[in-house]
């Protein structure tokens, strides 16, 4: 950032008005620099030494902003669509008005850990394809995953366009089978798979239309257990997670983004709920290299 700016472009940035509605308020008396009521809505001015008021407010200038959101389903990872509700539209107007955007995408219907912020740089050392930063999801699978998935997964998976993905990293957190209760090591991971069946109790055996116009269920192609699954994987690609798991004849019911790099889902933040980053959380990330250290 350049040392000096003028005073109300510095305002302006901040969201406090057009220049011309700052020109007014700084002729009304309402700004002041270092004590003295300005008169030059144009003077330059140090926003990091001097100290400037709007209506007896000091103004904090920053020129970057860095939002952890736990994007909710039904919400698109977009800065603007004609037709969905975006993931900028769940920001404040003070954060808004400094065009953040989100780094990398969620499925519309995917939750989860979501960077958003206008530090393009940081943005492009994170999705580098070079850079390989690790993105790490629990998901909600019909079907009995299993060591055959752990390995396959750890060699890599050949998905629907013979695109042979890398080596990603698959845990077996709990399983339930019909009508008993879900086997897990920790509790917690028992409770995390009977709360995403509540919210896809049906989703698995929706009724679909055969080619001869006859119906079937569609969870009769996949097995009546459910797994609750990590998985961590090094790139990209298209629906990536939902497709390697086809690939193993499985299916993602349900899927949520818990970190990205260094960079972890906050667990207090509901779904729709953001916070900005922590001074470590920055540092981590400014930091971050392909081996995970810093």
């Amino acid at each position: 950032m350049k040392a000096t700016m003028r005073l109300d472009k510095m305002l302006g940035n901040l969201g406090y008005g057009t220049r011309s509605a700052i020109k007014v308020l700084i002729k009304q008396g309402a700004v002041t620099v270092n004590g003295t009521k300005a008169k030059d809505h144009g003077m330059q001015i140090n926003p990091s030494i001097d100290v400037v008021t709007l209506d007896g407010e000091t103004i904090h200038y920053r020129d970057t902003v860095y939002v952890l959101l736990h994007k909710p389903a039904g919400v698109v990872s977009a800065t603007e669509d004609n037709r969905d509700r975006t993931v900028i539209d769940l920001l404040d107007e003070d954060v808004t008005v400094m065009s953040p955007f989100p780094v990398g995408r969620l499925d519309k219907d995917t939750e989860g850990l979501l960077l958003i912020t206008n530090d393009g740089k940081l943005s492009h050392e994170l999705l580098s394809p070079r850079k390989h930063v690790p993105k790490t999801y629990r998901a909600l699978v019909a079907g009995d995953v299993g060591e055959d998935d752990v390995s396959a997964f750890l060699q890599g998976v050949t998905l629907d366009d013979g695109y042979v993905t890398m080596p990603a990293q698959l845990r077996v957190l709990s399983k339930k089978a019909k009508d008993t209760a879900p086997t897990s090591a920790q509790e917690s991971d028992a409770e995390e798979l009977l709360a995403a069946m509540e919210l896809v109790p049906d989703k698995a055996e929706a009724q679909v239309v055969t080619a001869d116009g006859e119906t079937s269920q569609e969870a009769n192609r996949y097995s009546s257990t459910r797994s609750w699954i990590e998985l961590q994987i090094h790139e990209g690609k298209f629906h990536q997670v939902k497709r390697m798991f086809e690939a193993v004849g499985k299916k993602v019911l349900y899927l949520r983004r818990v970190a990205m790099g260094p960079l972890r889902l906050d667990p207090s933040l509901a779904p729709g709920e953001w916070r900005e980053l922590t001074e470590e959380e920055l540092e981590s990330l400014r930091n971050y290299r392909k081996d995970g250290k810093e």
